[in-house]
């Protein structure tokens, strides 16, 4: 029996290949819980710092710390984003966020698996819920950053 040597529809495409639906409800649960990091770079340290009316090193002296060679955002206390209002739960800079977390929930650890996407929908409000985001926009989102 010949084959045209394409993949089937099963092997090809990936097990959320009709979409997902995710809405953020800037609950600001992804932005506490277990320590972690949220990485920076040298433009998102700019845009964020331009943002709040600072400069790029006042912001950096009190917003980010160093891990190794990266930098990551700093958290206070029980794990809180030192960027998440501690009043409203909301994200200061959720227009200019860093690219983590712009990308969430569409890391590539959570789209390994239908349980690992189960498991992050446990934890954020906003997974199965809203307009269906199509494989394509799902896959820019994951190609941004590993995690």
């Amino acid at each position: 029996m010949a084959t045209s040597g394409k993949a089937s529809r099963e092997t090809s495409e990936p097990w959320y290949a009709d979409g997902l639906r995710f809405r953020c409800t800037q609950c600001g649960d992804c932005c506490t819980g277990a320590e972690g990091y949220v990485w920076v770079n040298q433009q998102e340290v700019e845009t964020i710092s331009a943002a709040l009316g600072m400069k790029p090193e006042t912001f950096e002296r009190r917003f980010v710390k160093r891990v190794g060679i990266r930098r990551s955002l700093k958290e206070r206390a029980g794990g809180d984003c030192v960027l998440l209002d501690k009043e409203t739960r909301r994200c200061t800079v959720y227009d200019v966020r860093p690219r983590q977390c712009r990308t969430w929930p569409f890391w590539t650890s959570n789209l390994r698996s239908r349980e690992a996407w189960d498991e992050a929908a446990e934890a954020c409000p906003g997974c199965n819920k809203g307009d269906l985001v199509p494989l394509e926009q799902i896959v820019e989102q994951a190609s941004k950053i590993r995690l």
